[in-house]
């Protein structure tokens, strides 16, 4: 049976390590990168918005995505019973 809870565990991991991964992709690539010509139409804070996303964007998006990992890990852990 821990084998089994260990191996849902791992699962669930990679699952909220790819989505996320997915996101800072989408957001660092696609965004900075990939749709910058389209973004940089829309002004944010006196910045083209694709120009903010490739310098600082991208960045900001990682550190929340950092506290959401942490956060996310925490429920798995608990509902695992690996939090004790």
């Amino acid at each position: 049976m821990t084998k089994n809870k260990s191996k849902a565990y791992w699962k669930d991991n990679i699952r909220y390590l790819f989505i996320l991964l997915t996101v800072w992709f989408l957001v660092s690539f696609g965004a900075g990168i990939i749709f910058k010509n389209f973004l940089n139409e829309f002004k944010f804070g006196g910045f083209k918005i694709g120009f903010w996303f490739a310098q600082q964007g991208s960045m900001y998006v990682f550190v929340i995505l950092i506290f959401i990992y942490v956060r996310l890990m925490n429920k798995l852990d608990k509902k695992y019973g690996y939090d004790k």
